[in-house]
């Protein structure tokens, strides 16, 4: 079997979502007036409202609770900075303190019941903010920032703690981030730039420190999200409003874990509808990056093949470096939508030419071979013994004079082009400075992607501080790699989108008529039989070989007759698992003698390994094809999750295998299969003719059904072998596993 992950999918959404009333902006109507079509069959939430945060980034007035102006108290550093950014904001600023007059000159308040007005937003500068949250929502505070720790961060009482703090906050119909959280979200922000902005979310402050510096370089940001323990206010409610935001034009992530799978699932489909580019790392690839991200933040990581496969569904990109975030972030925020997918690599020297080139077509990208036509017109300028197919090189004197714009046009005039890269592995000034200047002043006149990679370690050149960096329409990298992530990041992106269909429009909302039939074959807390559990996928659909229970000899020699020889016979009871490994699978029969013999040895056998049997399995003996398996497991964070992959006897030690996030549709089920190494198997090898690949989808898709529908009451479920035969012909479960919750 498979290895899964068990635990509880947590609630929180879909209380909210009964409980909060928000209005999301797609015109679905949640709350306590929810229609039954908001929800899946599972009863999970099929849309996410989107939380008005234009009040927490922009308030109208700010309460800040234990200001103070000590000096060499943290208190009085981080009142300052609050009214420091309120003033930028247009914010009304009012300390609060039971003991001052006046805090940095401002009118001082005693109490939160004290306060001149009603406040937008209140920051609390107090150990422990729970004794205040009854206190705020008397007031009608809209948002509170708690930066205090110790919380689930520490360990169980932490957790505790924070629980309770969560639990008084959804009470209050007030909107909390934190606790552990910082001062990120006040940070100045240069009002100096333009053009689509990243919004960022952090749940370690200081790993949004490269981005935030982006600023330096003239690439714009708009907000900062610290979301902390996210003991209210969630990574997934940042991305939902921050996708309609009409200036962000990416959303930058560091995660190290997330609140809740489904409530992800649903902001990175509103990302994706919206067509705006998610980027995200996520921490906990190894056992010991997730250890240590649990102790930092107390939040769950799941198992990361399933976090990232439910990136991959909804276009979410998972880089692994921060240097990656920033490189990735910022071309997908600014970069125009691209008109082509070749991308043509453009240098002064073969050897970079040649590197790149290497590079970039192992990575995925497309590099078209140039017409012949447009290579004798670039050897109007370009010595003819140069290789300018693709790679072009131009041999370096070209771009010292009026040949270099000349080459760069006659490029980007290619229809096949949409991407033109120039790595520049180190200056070689002048005319590495005119080389910059040319494609700049191309950008600018051209609607496709012009990149440069800037190789110098030293950075302090003019041609990249002053021209390169000058440059909006110009995407400059420091590195190969994060060049090449970043255009296939940006491809893939626009690929996506422009495909995405939202699987949450077409998510069953009614059960179909198979779910009455599997209930009554489900029993608590116990795994089925080999036969109950192919009643239940033949309840579904799912196509299984002939067979009959029998519970003697000559019962096993009459089922043989009708099903059929040859025939294959198993034992067949609650508590078996491997019936391999225990020689309780008989294969090829094709006699009543065999038939007899064989069901005295399987049941001796049975008798001897102390194995309970209700009978045994005399089955149909299907034609041979690729064996394959497909099943469910649970996930912590997403719930069910359907993986297929290469089944039969080595599916552990083979490994090969993909999962997915219901609900998904028919493409997606195909992209599973694509990322198996051995799916060229599908298609016929060694002359064998090509498999029936539409019903292995149709099987997943089938199963996919079952995990929506009965996902509560299976633990695990393993078809496996499932075998794929000719093309045309179906696919055939010869053996299932279920285990009942």
């Amino acid at each position: 079997m498979l290895g899964s992950t068990h635990g509880t999918l947590t609630t929180d959404l879909r209380a909210r979502v009964v409980a909060c009333g928000e209005q999301p902006k797609n015109g679905a109507v949640h709350g306590t007036a929810a229609a039954e079509g908001d929800l899946d069959v599972s009863g999970r939430p099929l849309y996410a409202p989107v939380p008005d945060l234009d009040r927490f980034f922009r308030p109208e007035s700010l309460a800040v609770i234990g200001a103070s102006d000590a000096e060499g108290r943290p208190n009085a550093g981080i009142t300052r900075q609050l009214i420091a950014w309120a003033e930028r904001v247009g914010a009304r600023v009012h300390p609060v303190h039971p003991t001052r007059e006046s805090v940095f000159g401002l009118a001082c308040s005693a109490s939160v019941a004290e306060l001149p007005e009603q406040v937008d937003l209140a920051v609390l500068l107090v150990a422990d903010p729970l004794p205040l949250i009854d206190e705020l929502a008397e007031a009608k505070v809209k948002f509170a920032v708690a930066f205090a720790s110790g919380f689930a961060e520490t360990g169980e009482d932490g957790a505790a703690a924070q629980e309770r703090l969560a639990a008084a906050v959804a009470r209050s119909g007030m909107r909390l981030l934190g606790p552990n959280t910082n001062l990120n979200a006040f940070e100045r922000f240069r009002d100096d730039l333009d053009g689509p902005a990243i919004a960022l979310i952090t749940q370690s402050g200081h790993q949004g420190r490269p981005l935030f510096a982006l600023q330096e370089l003239g690439i714009r940001l708009s907000h900062w999200a610290p979301t902390g323990n996210e003991a209210d206010l969630e990574t997934a409610d940042f991305i939902s409003y921050f996708a309609e935001r009409p200036e962000v034009g990416a959303i930058a992530c560091y995660l190290e874990g997330l609140k809740d799978g489904r409530s992800f699932l649903l902001a990175a489909d509103r990302a994706a509808r919206a067509r705006v580019p998610v980027v995200a790392v996520k921490v906990g690839r190894t056992e010991t990056g997730a250890r240590t991200a649990a102790s930092h933040t107390g939040k769950l990581t799941g198992a990361d093949q399933v976090v990232d496969a439910a990136m991959r569904q909804y276009g979410v990109i998972r880089v692994d470096g921060l240097d990656e975030l920033q490189d990735t972030s910022a071309l997908l925020a600014r970069a125009r939508k691209p008109v082509a997918d070749g991308v043509v690599v453009y240098s002064i020297s073969g050897g970079t030419g040649a590197h790149f080139a290497d590079l970039a077509t192992a990575a995925g990208l497309t590099l078209p071979t140039l017409s012949d036509a447009k290579q004798a017109e670039l050897h109007e300028w370009i010595p003819s013994y140069l290789n300018v197919a693709n790679p072009v090189d131009n041999g370096g004197h070209p771009v010292g004079d009026w040949r270099g714009p000349k080459i760069i046009d006659a490029i980007l005039a290619d229809p096949a082009v949409g991407v033109l890269i120039c790595p520049v592995t180190g200056p070689f000034p002048p005319m590495s400075d005119k080389l910059v200047r040319d494609l700049v002043d191309a950008a600018e006149r051209t609607d496709k992607l012009v990149c440069v990679v800037w190789g110098s370690p030293v950075g302090t050149e003019a041609a990249y501080r002053e021209t390169l960096l000058g440059s909006s329409r110009v995407a400059t990298f420091r590195t190969f790699a994060n060049c090449i992530g970043a255009v296939r990041a940006y491809l893939a992106h626009h690929r996506f989108t422009a495909a995405y269909r939202s699987p949450f429009d077409e998510a069953p909302r009614v059960p179909s008529p198979s779910f009455r039939k599997a209930q009554a074959l489900m029993r608590p807390g116990q795994q089925l039989s080999e036969h109950a559990a192919k009643q239940l996928l033949r309840a579904y659909g799912i196509r299984v070989p002939r067979e009959q229970l029998v519970t003697s000899a000559a019962a096993a020699v009459r089922a043989a007759g009708q099903v059929g020889y040859p025939v294959v016979m198993k034992a067949s009871g609650t508590r078996l698992a491997h019936k391999t490994e225990l020689g309780l699978v008989k294969v090829g029969l094709t006699s009543a003698s065999q038939v007899r013999d064989a069901y005295r040895e399987l049941t001796d056998i049975a008798r001897y390994e102390e194995v309970d049997l209700d009978g045994v399995l005399v089955c149909q003996m299907v034609a041979r094809g690729v064996e394959m398996v497909v099943g469910v497991t649970h996930d912590q964070l997403f719930g069910p999750t359907v993986t297929v992959g290469l089944g039969g006897v080595l599916v552990e030690v083979l490994g090969d295998a993909a999962v997915r996030v219901p609900p998904f549709g028919e493409e997606q089920a195909r992209d599973m299969l694509a990322e198996l190494r051995g799916r060229t198997l599908l298609d016929g090898v060694r002359g064998g003719p090509p498999l029936d690949v539409d019903a292995l989808v149709e099987v997943v898709l089938r199963v996919q059904r079952m995990a929506l529908e009965l996902g509560g009451e299976i633990r695990e479920l393993d078809i496996n072998p499932l075998v794929v035969l000719e093309r045309g012909q179906g696919a055939v479960a010869l053996d299932a596993l279920v285990v009942c919750t």
